[in-house]
């Protein structure tokens, strides 16, 4: 075992250690406090035993996920309740030594206060949440689709194209997939929205081309008027899997991968572009492959607009949203919309439209979800269609985009 393993063992039972104490404070049968530490145990020993077994050159592992999932809501828990008990301690700790130096006497005799009852609810109630979520997250969130629409208004858009709807998806991440019915349910939803095309933008699998077979023909009923597009994802590469050296093998998954989407009847997008026309005027939609701060840097902007003039009306498909901010929005050409995906939003954090939008992962992305705007230029960060790692989604719902092109200037 690592030593790094060692640590978060021991981290995970020093806070279910300390949640214990808030537990045997407010249940009192000896049973129930032993089923509190099985269950602790268990779900620490079920993701040894799924992770001790998990081969990162083979297919996706559910086990794996699903352990892991399971442990985080533990240990969630544990973290929680165990952090209020072990302020009381200190508190505890501080009171004690008072007692102790100033020579004060108790009732009990004890300079150790006991500890309080209220404290220890209000622990287990607060810790509950978190842990109801993840559990939820598993359960049902990862299929909670939503769909957001959103207008966005440009003065030099081709008169032909106002009102011009485009669906855009991300993050499909098909290895993760257990569900083939909400699946079908959600790629039904796509095309409900009836827009003038669907755009697709990156990470179709987690690891390999493989992962993408069972679902292809789900997939293959994607319709739009103006055609499905498409672009590559960070994952959609191969890099996080174990190809043992095999680079033949790595490169011959690519290829696998670029296949199966033209079998799906998705025209990928590889550092080029393609013109929409329509009543003798057209919009440009250029596609990059994944580029992005901290990740694989194969796209290349440049070759891309290569056919693209300065007054073409420019849609930007790049997976990763830190390209729009390190590469995109000061490039000489005026790129109206990037679509983007990626982050996820992290898969968790609290979302309420108009009052509050959170995620942890805005520590790391600037631009981390929905729309933006900067210099004249938009970017929509898609949430992501499918998940990765943690096998759900708590308050950052799965996403599928709709945005309507209007002609005009944006009402104030």
């Amino acid at each position: 075992m690592s030593r790094f393993l060692i640590f978060l063992t021991l981290f995970y039972l020093t806070f279910t250690f300390y949640g214990f104490q808030a537990f045997k404070t407010v249940v009192k049968s000896p049973w129930l406090q032993v089923l509190y530490w099985l269950l602790f145990v268990a779900a620490l020993a079920n993701a040894f035993i799924a992770f001790s077994g998990y081969d990162r050159s083979g297919p996706p592992n559910g086990h794996v996920a699903v352990s892991g999932g399971i442990l985080l809501a533990f240990f969630v828990f544990g973290m929680f309740s165990g952090a209020f008990m072990l302020i009381e301690d200190v508190i505890r700790a501080f009171v004690w030594g008072y007692n102790k130096a100033s020579g004060a006497t108790t009732d009990s005799g004890s300079f150790l206060p006991s500890r309080r009852r209220f404290l220890s609810l209000t622990a287990l109630g607060i810790a509950a949440i978190p842990f109801a979520s993840l559990l939820y997250g598993m359960y049902k969130g990862k299929y909670n689709y939503k769909v957001l629409k959103y207008a966005l208004h440009f003065e030099d858009l081709p008169d032909a194209f106002d009102g011009y709807k485009i669906t855009q998806i991300s993050d499909i991440h098909s290895g993760s997939f257990d569900n083939p019915s909400m699946v079908s349910y959600a790629v039904d939803l796509v095309n409900e929205q009836a827009s003038d095309t669907i755009l697709f933008t990156g990470d179709l699998v987690n690891n390999v081309a493989a992962e993408m077979d069972p679902w292809k023909d789900t997939f293959a009923k994607l319709r739009a008027k103006d055609g499905v597009y498409s672009v590559l994802g960070n994952h959609d590469y191969g890099d996080y899997q174990d190809w043992k050296g095999d680079s033949e093998a790595k490169a011959r998954n690519l290829g696998r991968l670029k296949e199966i989407q033209k079998e799906m009847g998705f025209d990928l997008l590889l550092n080029e572009a393609r013109f929409i026309e329509k009543d003798g005027e057209r919009l440009a939609l250029i596609g990059v492959e994944n580029w992005g701060a901290g990740f694989k840097k194969a796209g290349d902007l440049d070759k891309a607009i290569e056919e693209v003039d300065k007054d073409d009306f420019k849609i930007l498909m790049s997976h990763d949203p830190s390209h729009w901010e390190l590469e995109v929005v000061d490039h000489d050409m005026h790129f109206h919309l990037t679509l983007s995906g990626h982050t996820h939003g992290m898969q968790f954090g609290i979302e309420i439209p108009g009052i509050v939008k959170w995620s942890p992962v805005k520590w790391r992305y600037k631009y981390w979800a929905g729309v933006y705007e900067q210099v004249g230029q938009y970017i929509n960060v898609n949430r992501g269609f499918g998940y990765i790692g943690y096998p759900g989604r708590v308050g950052i719902w799965p996403e599928i985009t709709v945005i309507e092109l209007r002609k005009g200037a944006k009402p104030a």
